[in-house]
């Protein structure tokens, strides 16, 4: 299984490349370009949040953890005191890093459901609402950052898929197939409720209508 360190290096590496790509070819302005190659980044941990002791789990909570007392003090900024606001906003903060995040390691299992690319769907169908409902972004940004969460979420199967192979002893290691799977067959339960978050997702999200004009010019 390759390590924190590899899995940002090479999603970075192939993601800010591809973002460029697509400000230089007229797909993207430099601020959705921008957006782009970090939510490429960003996908690259994601299907590591399964694992308790990763690094992943930690940075995608504590980032969730400051998008929730954020949106609680754009929420309460105008209608509470401001001692009270900053109060509330640590509190949602320390929920879901502490009491949340137990439940989280408590449910999953490393390289189970979570490490498919049906939960790289589901990654992508979560960030395409929250970047348009939550941050106000644009339709065609928004399913941009979600086609970059689902690159860099498949690039970090990939990478575990390939360290599972000993090219200098030409040996396959144990762990070959279960980072690179469509789900966790064994597991349909999770499999059923990660579909019904794609689907929820898709609900929530903006139509595509953006990125299929703009594909049709080419």
């Amino acid at each position: 299984m390759a390590n924190f360190n590899t899995h940002v290096t090479v999603a970075a590496a192939i993601s800010a490349p591809l973002a460029a790509s697509a400000f230089v070819m007229g797909f993207a302005h430099m601020n959705e370009a921008i957006f782009y190659a970090l939510a490429g980044t960003l996908g690259g941990l994601l299907p590591d949040i399964d694992a308790d002791e990763s690094i992943a789990i930690r940075l995608v909570f504590r980032l969730f953890g400051a998008l929730v007392a954020g949106l609680i003090i754009a929420a309460w900024v105008n209608q509470l005191p401001h001692w009270q606001v900053l109060a509330l906003a640590a509190t949602g903060y320390l929920i879901v890093r502490f009491p949340i995040q137990w439940l989280f390691e408590q449910l999953t299992i490393h390289r189970g459901t979570l490490h498919s690319l049906l939960a790289n769907v589901m990654f992508a169908a979560i960030a395409v609402p929250i970047a348009y409902h939550v941050f106000d972004l644009s339709a065609k940004t928004a399913w941009g950052i979600g086609a970059f969460i689902f690159l860099g979420a498949t690039i970090h199967l990939i990478l575990d898929e390939l360290y599972s192979i000993e090219l200098s002893g030409m040996r396959i290691k144990r762990s070959f197939g279960t980072a690179l799977k469509l789900t966790d067959w064994g597991e349909p339960l999770a499999s059923l409720v990660l579909v019904l978050f794609c689907a929820a997702g898709y609900w929530l999200s903006p139509p595509p209508d953006a990125w299929l004009s703009v594909l049709k010019l080419y």
